[in-house]
């Protein structure tokens, strides 16, 4: 069995993984290897192929192939090496870490471990739909394979379940595919497109597409065999309506692809289900640091690009001095509240590192308080607040924790 040592090994080569890369090559580490399952680098980006990819890090728009295409160049332009059809099956101690591979079966020992593995869609499976089980359903994820990798046709009329920014994109997929969406439904009372991100909402649904949004509604059973026919969808008063349909796409409700750290024995944060991370990206376990959307399901892909290069930065420390935190307080949410990220904080002083935050259900003129015990440590009130977007929470309040007090809460008075 071939064995080799980095100081870096980095399990994903999406916007997260790549970015790390290219800004530890910046800052003089060398021996970096990245290695990723799929047989193409550059992560979900290289299947979602329409603009508003790269603003807020490359300074100018792409569409994801494009966007993907750029960051692979400038990491093999730089000398990193990337590993593709490389898949991560076990850790053989703390930071070895077993693969497979066209070229066999390998050991890779590292310094340096960095989990940017991604999140996925929960399928239809694991959201308990009833109904039988036809060909037809998919993923937004799954659907973009089939129409931008292997260019197969989807059916003709879609029904699509969600109404956050991904749904709009599949909107966008279904319609490079020639098939009509024909409903969009969300169990919550509005679309989640807003601010910003409303246009895209427009353009996708109003003008490229006459796709009506059903609101407060629910899909009760899909109907069909050997393919989909159709759907039952039930409004907020229990009346059901039948929509003639010949596919099914799943948009949103995301899970981290966590399974290579709950193998390795990192602690998993109750309300993402990822690594529990500290504001350097640090997990509970000593080397192995965790970045991107398998933190807490799907951020968009520059921020995660952003993102990465503050691990980065934690992980060119810990090789310099191999400092690793002995303490560590987690960040408990309360019940309106979805998850927050980081959730763990192990040094007082780190105030200049954002949080992030998502609710459950939209909120007007809510009042939000970081409390460790019963002092108040922050306080802010927020005007709007939407489900299925991330609102940033400053960190000043952090140099106000108790090191040896019990965990902080997050919570809405």
């Amino acid at each position: 069995m071939h064995k080799r040592t980095v100081d870096v090994l980095i399990v994903g080569a999406g916007p997260a993984g790549l970015s790390a890369a290219l800004e530890l090559k910046r800052l003089g580490v060398d021996d970096i290897l990245v290695v990723d399952r799929d047989e193409q680098a550059g992560g979900m980006p290289r299947m979602c192929d329409h603009p508003g990819f790269g603003i807020k890090d490359l300074k100018r728009i792409k569409t994801g192939p494009g966007y993907a295409r750029r960051y692979v160049e400038r990491a093999r332009k730089n000398g990193v090496r990337i590993s593709t059809g490389a898949t991560v099956t076990d850790w053989i101690d703390e930071r070895t870490l077993a693969l497979t591979s066209p070229d066999g079966v390998s050991q890779v020992q590292a310094k340096a471990v960095l989990l940017a593995t991604g999140c996925r869609e929960r399928p239809r499976s694991a959201r308990l739909v009833p109904g039988s089980r036809p060909k037809g359903v998919f993923t937004t994820g799954s659907l973009q394979d089939f129409v931008h990798t292997y260019h197969q046709p989807v059916g003709r009329k879609a029904v699509i379940i969600g109404a956050e920014l991904v749904s709009f994109s599949a909107v966008l997929t279904l319609k490079r595919a020639g098939a009509e969406p024909v409903a969009m439904i969300t169990d919550l009372p509005a679309h989640q497109a807003v601010g910003l991100y409303r246009p895209f909402k427009w353009w996708t649904t109003s003008v490229l597409t006459r796709t009506p949004l059903l609101t407060e509604a629910r899909l009760g059973k899909i109907i069909g065999n050997p393919r989909v026919t159709a759907v039952e969808i039930v409004d907020k008063n229990g009346k059901i309506r039948t929509f003639p349909c010949d596919a099914v796409v799943f948009t949103g409700d995301w899970i981290p692809d966590h399974e290579l750290a709950r193998r390795g024995g990192v602690a998993i944060d109750t309300a993402t289900l990822g690594p529990q991370v500290d504001a350097f990206f640090r997990t509970s376990k000593k080397g192995v640091f965790a970045v991107g959307n398998v933190l807490r399901g799907a951020e968009k892909a520059d921020d995660v690009a952003i993102e990465a290069r503050r691990a980065a930065r934690g992980i060119h420390d810990y090789l310099a001095s191999s400092d690793w935190p002995q303490r560590r307080l987690t960040i408990k949410v309360s019940d309106e509240i979805l998850w927050a990220s980081p959730n763990a904080i192990t040094d007082v002083k780190t105030n200049d590192v954002p949080f992030l935050f998502r609710v459950k259900e939209f909120h007007r003129s809510a009042t939000l308080v970081v409390r460790q015990d019963d002092k108040v440590l922050f306080r802010k009130k927020y005007r709007h607040l939407t489900p299925n977007l991330s609102k940033r929470l400053t960190a000043r309040w952090i140099d106000r924790v108790d090191p040896e007090g019990k965990q902080i809460q997050i919570q809405f008075i």
